[in-house]
This record gives structure tokens, sequence and C-alpha cells, in this order.
């Protein structure tokens, strides 16, 4: 088995629950964006411009609501994929590291691989996809000329113990994880847990100080309209 295949099954397999997690357990997503209050959100934010963002987003999620998970999964990686153009977050906040509610990534048509992973991942949730088979990973990308960098992609896992597919914004097709021979994960999370793959010391991808940008982030997506109690 290819070594970040066998990372990615150890990740599905191997729970690390943490006491700086406890604020995300049991939670209960109703799934439910409240266009309403993200429109007045948009406005206020960006102004009348962010309208149009918004609704071609609450179009999408009516349009796919009905669609095969399998179509929602891709659809929804191609939404954002085309739409976003990558930046930094020194470049769209002015700052080093900054994690983006889907208003706001909408809202700035840019994102940085965590504002593409979170977009893709509430907007799943709000199609109904089940909460426990979506994670966010942090990984190692290999570059071209043999570099590698620290990634995020977003992760359906069929079952516990499978490998996922990934979607992601730099090989931007739906794919078998392994199939991205390219990627090797660190660790994962969702709005219930966290999972540590082979971790062997200190790391820039530290959990501890992402963890606390996922709380932060997932407490203004809440006031700018995703009903979910965390």
């Amino acid at each position: 088995m290819p070594i970040n295949a066998q990372g990615w099954r150890l990740l599905s397999l191997t729970l690390c629950f943490v006491a700086f997690l406890s604020f995300v357990k049991g939670a209960a997503l109703s799934n439910v964006i409240e266009f309403d209050t993200v429109r007045k959100a948009a406005v206020q934010r960006f102004g009348a411009a962010a309208m149009e963002p918004v609704s071609d987003w609450e179009q999408f999620i009516a349009a796919t609501s009905s669609d095969t998970l399998s179509a929602q999964l891709s659809a929804t990686n191609d939404f954002f994929n085309a739409r976003l153009r990558w930046a930094s977050d020194q470049e769209i906040y002015g700052i080093d590291d900054y994690w983006a509610t889907p208003l706001e990534t909408l809202g700035m048509g840019q994102a940085d691989c965590e504002d593409f992973s979170i977009a893709k991942y509430i907007t799943l949730l709000a199609l109904g996809v089940d909460p426990k088979s979506l994670r966010l990973v942090y990984v190692k990308a290999q570059r071209p000329g043999g570099l590698s960098q620290a990634h995020m992609v977003l992760a359906w896992y069929e079952s516990a113990g499978a490998a996922p597919l990934i979607l992601d914004n730099i090989n931007t097709a739906v794919l078998p994880a392994a199939n991205r021979q390219d990627l090797t994960p660190i660790f994962s999370f969702n709005a219930d847990d966290l999972w540590i793959s082979g971790a062997t010391g200190p790391s820039s991808a530290n959990p501890q100080m992402r963890i606390s940008r996922w709380r932060q982030v997932l407490d203004r997506i809440v006031t700018e309209g995703f009903r979910a109690t965390w």
C-alpha cells in the first residue's frame, strides 16, 4: 500500500479526542442557511455588489439539492473552484492567517486553501450531506520542483475505515485519496472530532492553533445565517 494511502486510512481509523475540541462535541447541525440573514450581512459588509454571488450560491444549493451525492460533491467542488481566485490571506485580508466564512469568501471573490475547503464543507452540509462523512484535512502537498507546502483539502468518507474522495482547489478533479499521491495527510477535523495521523513532532500546521481558528470561523458562520447548534 502506498505510504500516503496508508496515512489516509490511519487518519480515518485513529481518533484523537482532545480537551480543546470539546466546544464542538455533540454538535447538532440543522443544515439550513437562512439566506435573508446572509443577504443582509452581505450588503452590510460588502455593499450591493455582494448580492449577486450570494444569490448564485443560493440558486446553486436549490438546483443541486435533489442531485445524487456524487453529483453534489463534484458540483460543489466545481462551483467554488470556478468562481474563486486563489490568493494568500496577506493579499486578501492583510494578515498572515485568516479563516473566512463562505460569505466573506464569496464577497471577496478570492480564497486560500482553507477558505475553499470551508465554503465547500458548509455548502455540502446545506445540501444535507452527513456531517460525519466530511472532514477538513491538513496535508503536505508535493509541488513541481520537489517542493512541498502546507495545504488543506475537503475529504468525504463513505465509512469510517474507507479512503476518502478529495475535493481540492489545486487538482480540481474529485479523486480518491489513493489517486492523490501528491498529498500526505497530517490531521483532519470536522464539527465533532479531530483525527491525527503520524505526528512525530511540532508542525507549522499546529492542530490546537488551527482548531482555535475553526471555532472562531464557525461562530461567525452562525451569525451570518447558518442555523446550527454547537
